[in-house]
């Protein structure tokens, strides 16, 4: 049964779980938030919801990098290189990023009487984006079900799983990881030593070496 809307950014997350419960997604949604990756990204959510044959669209955001500051919206040469931890990645948060874009969903699937609105995020994000963790997800669900006539709710099931685990489950599914973005510099190809790129690389070399 098609009962659910996802937030989709065109990352190995989110298009993980595209495919995982791709049977019961109706619409995928994308934000351009003007993030410096923003449109690698989103080409790749494009290309994956045309082959699923899912409907897809894309609101703009253009107001948060004209008011809000992260390094994520002042271009590739902000964005710390190194480890994938809360001291190194901490600039890159958009404030309340995923409370923003989910209660945009939370309209949207109300409007199209879905139940469920799908969210990738993952253990590995809890320290560095407060918009990810186990607290504000539950929160915003109780929030969005008190909000909407059809008692829409969030289901994210990656919340306690690590991102090896999530790329495990992606290569099982058969999921070519080169057709999605990761790196936070937004460059004609990914830098390799952002926190973004070295957490996905360390992700599928785990997730491989364990299949």
């Amino acid at each position: 049964m098609k009962d659910s809307l996802i937030v989709l950014s065109g990352g190995m997350d989110s298009t993980t779980m595209l495919y995982e419960f791709r049977d019961r997604i109706a619409l995928a949604v994308s934000f351009h938030y003007g993030s410096n990756h923003n449109d690698k990204e989103l080409a790749f959510a494009k290309l994956h919801c045309e082959r699923l044959g899912i409907e897809h669209i894309i609101i703009p955001l253009a107001f948060m990098k004209e008011h809000f500051s992260s390094s994520l919206l002042s271009g590739g040469d902000a964005i710390p290189e190194g480890n994938y931890d809360e001291d190194n990645m901490r600039s890159t948060v958009v404030p309340f990023r995923n409370g923003i874009m989910l209660s945009i969903a939370a309209g949207l699937a109300e409007n199209r009487g879905l139940q469920y609105i799908m969210l990738a995020n993952h253990s590995g994000d809890h320290t560095i984006y407060p918009d990810c963790r186990p607290e504000f997800v539950n929160a915003m669900d109780q929030a969005v079900c008190a909000g909407t006539w059809n008692n829409v709710h969030l289901l994210t099931p990656y919340t306690h799983i690590s991102k090896a685990e999530i790329a495990r489950h992606g290569l099982r599914l058969g999921i070519n990881y080169d057709e999605t973005w990761s790196c936070y510099k937004g460059g004609d190809k990914p830098c390799g030593v952002c926190g973004t790129c070295r957490e996905r690389e360390e992700a599928l070399r785990e997730a491989q070496r364990d299949l």
